[in-house]
């Protein structure tokens, strides 16, 4: 846990809570705060399985369980390839899209200087600025003039050298979680301010976060849509799937390989109503973990 990225304080928060929950009778567990990258080399030494509570870059793009891999320590969650994958959010639509899966229309710039205005007018405001390859809504704004893109731009580019500009799709945001290929009860999210933000997801009270039972035909598009994500691009263990259900269609915003496991976490939530509690829900990560590694 800790790690090197933004959303090291979520990371903190998370690792804490698993290393609490985790069955004492099964397993013996050794905290390792991660504060530079050769920490997963030196700190790792002695253990027989990584529970990787890292988030953001260094941690949730598929580079820390390269490392693992290469020093044979099986870990929790998806592989290298599908890391890397899902934490560049313009290479996911990407692939979503040749298999048919909705997405919002977007485009990438890595640089200030390259904005295209025209660009940005073609896909109709209100946009969605973010880190392409960023978490926990860092970073992330809606902009709904020319007169505030290049500032929303300009604080992307802070925290990842890659921006996406995407179009906003008003709707209601659901949460899919899915543990070794099966979906579990989906999440209606609700937040108190005017979008999901890094407030709304891990302050107590920041959004109103319900089990609901979604109805023909919605829920077949967002059963087939997550299953969809969860193949191609090469999920296992576990994963979630972030949708909106907008005015004409459902559009897939993006998949978290490594979602976050506090006690405000939507995927703790979602277990708990397919019928496992923490403790359970965090030894059948273990399980499907090492049978993934084999």
């Amino acid at each position: 846990m800790g790690g090197i990225s933004s959303e090291r304080e979520v990371s903190l928060n998370t690792g804490r809570e698993i290393a609490n929950n985790l069955d004492k009778n099964k397993y013996e567990v050794v905290p390792i705060i991660i504060d530079k990258k050769e920490d997963i080399i030196e700190k790792t030494r002695d253990i027989d399985f990584a529970f990787i509570a890292l988030h953001g870059k260094f941690g949730e793009d598929g580079i820390a369980q390269a490392v693992l891999e290469t020093l044979d320590i099986p870990y929790s969650g998806c592989s290298p390839l599908a890391s890397g994958i899902c934490m560049d959010k313009s290479i996911t639509k990407s692939i979503l899209k040749t298999v048919g899966v909705n997405t919002a229309d977007w485009f990438t710039l890595n640089s200030a200087d390259k904005l295209d205005l025209a660009r940005v007018d073609a896909i109709g405001y209100p946009v969605v600025v973010k880190p392409n390859s960023g978490g926990s809504s860092v970073a992330t704004a809606i902009v709904n003039g020319e007169k505030d893109i290049e500032e929303a731009v300009a604080e992307a580019l802070k925290f990842d050298s890659e921006v996406m500009i995407e179009k906003y799709i008003k709707g209601e945001e659901i949460t899919c979680c899915m543990m070794d290929g099966i979906l579990l009860p989906v999440i209606a999210i609700k937040p108190k301010s005017h979008f999901f933000d890094y407030s709304s997801k891990y302050l107590d009270g920041g959004a109103d976060e319900v089990i609901i039972e979604l109805e023909s035909p919605i829920r077949e598009k967002v059963e087939e849509a997550a299953r969809k994500c969860w193949k191609h691009l090469k999920c296992s263990v576990y994963a979630r799937v972030d949708i909106i259900i907008g005015e004409d269609d459902i559009y897939v915003l993006e998949i978290n390989t490594l979602p976050g496991l506090t006690k405000n976490s939507l995927f703790p939530k979602s277990a708990k109503a397919y019928g496992l509690d923490f403790l359970e829900f965090l030894d059948r990560i273990v399980q499907l973990s090492l049978k993934s590694r084999n």
